[in-house]
């Protein structure tokens, strides 16, 4: 299981390594372009919360850390159905990926 840790004031968010390569791509897309964007997410059961939502900026720092020191086979089809996702919505749900 991947983390990736945002802003460093929350515990990291746990993501399997293959979604989490998925986001990389999605997340550095709209990122570059700098276009921010909400992302959503149910926390882990130990959390009092039911889901989280997070303003996603180019200005705040975002780690990705994986499991695996290998690179993760990407599908492209994945990608483009999770930025399609994004765009029509305006946010990254996690838990639907």
């Amino acid at each position: 299981m991947g983390r990736l840790r945002y802003d460093s004031t929350l515990d990291p968010i746990v993501i399997d390594d293959v979604t989490l390569a998925h986001m990389k791509i999605v997340m550095g897309t709209k990122l570059r372009r700098q276009e921010s964007f909400m992302m959503s997410w149910v926390p882990g059961d130990a959390s009092p919360d039911g889901r989280l939502t997070a303003w996603i900026h180019p200005s705040i720092p975002l780690v990705l850390a994986f499991d695996s020191p290998e690179p993760i086979r990407v599908d492209a089809e994945r990608v483009s159905r999770m930025m399609n996702s994004l765009n029509a919505h305006g946010e990254l749900m996690i838990d639907e990926m």
